[in-house]
């Protein structure tokens, strides 16, 4: 914007927009509000927004506020012609016109767009690109066996960032690895219900959900089985004895028996006990991977 020919007070409010908004929108999301006190639905768009900045403050968005009777130099410059009119700035410039959302999560899920979009560098970007390597490694180490130390990485991941739930849900899964359900229980316990509600935390309850069962003495099964191979609940009590004792391979065998042999045995108990162990290793572990295989193969063959 250029200041020749300009007044005191307009330059001054030029200053202002180029220190409040086009320097902060370098690196950051600025919201820009075109508002005025005499607009009601200004009134009613205000705190959504104020409440969506907040939100999004440590992913780099801020709000700024443009009154179009004080500032009308600058109203001018973007030709307002009616207020609410909301603006995402990057870089100086306007990326996105916002002004036709009026709910938080409208709002929410415009940014989220332009933030996949847009470089824009903030807390939270900086922070996920730190632990995501690290989540990495934790899963790697869990998947090859070693709950322990996979534990260890998670806990030290989760002091750098506590409310990650992905990182929660990995602590959890290990701690179960190393045959410590109470003190997963206890972990998932303290979580809000947002929290709870992600992908990664419902993975860690199956698991828990599963390892959870009690071990148990086998042998009258293991008998009923020898004499009648299709004696379903004797299997699947063996398969949920295998799964306990975590032998995860054991109980997959007999689930994937019941299913060869019947797949709709007790309303399909053995493939719904066979999906939630898939859950809880998750769509990228080769064991999961192998016995989807095999599952597809009984199912659709």
């Amino acid at each position: 914007m250029a200041s020749l020919g300009m007044s005191e007070p307009e330059r001054d409010a030029l200053a202002r927009f180029e220190r409040d908004v086009i320097e902060p929108s370098m690196t950051g999301l600025v919201l820009l509000q075109f508002t005025a006190t005499w607009c009601g639905p200004c009134k009613q768009l205000s705190p959504i927004l104020d409440k969506v900045a907040a939100d999004y403050a440590a992913k780099g968005v801020l709000l700024k506020r443009i009154d179009v009777d004080q500032d009308k130099m600058i109203a001018d410059q973007f030709r307002i012609q009616s207020v609410p009119t909301v603006y995402a700035m990057f870089q100086g410039q306007p990326v996105a016109d916002l002004t036709q959302f009026r709910t938080e999560a409208q709002i929410g899920k415009a940014i989220d767009q332009l933030l996949t979009q847009l470089p824009v560098k903030a807390e939270a970007q900086d922070l996920k690109a730190e632990v995501e390597p690290l989540i990495a490694m934790a899963e790697t180490v869990l998947a090859e066996g070693d709950a322990t130390r996979a534990a260890t990485i998670f806990a030290q991941v989760q002091a750098i960032d506590p409310g990650n739930p992905e990182v929660i849900g990995g602590l959890v899964r290990a701690v179960i690895g190393e045959g410590k359900p109470d003190e997963a229980r206890i972990l998932l316990d303290a979580l809000d219900e947002e929290a709870g509600k992600h992908p990664a935390i419902a993975r860690a309850r199956t698991a828990l959900d599963l390892a959870s069962a009690p071990v148990a003495d086998v042998s009258g099964e293991e008998a009923r089985i020898a004499a009648n191979p299709d004696d379903h609940e004797a299997r699947f009590a063996i398969a949920n004895a295998r799964l306990a004792a975590g032998d995860r391979d054991g109980a997959a065998e007999e689930l994937l028996t019941i299913i060869g042999r019947d797949p709709a045995w007790n309303e399909g108990a053995a493939r719904a006990r066979l999906l939630q162990m898939l859950e809880a290793a998750g769509f990228d572990d080769p064991w999961g991977r192998s016995i989807r295989r095999r599952l597809s193969a009984l199912l659709f063959t």
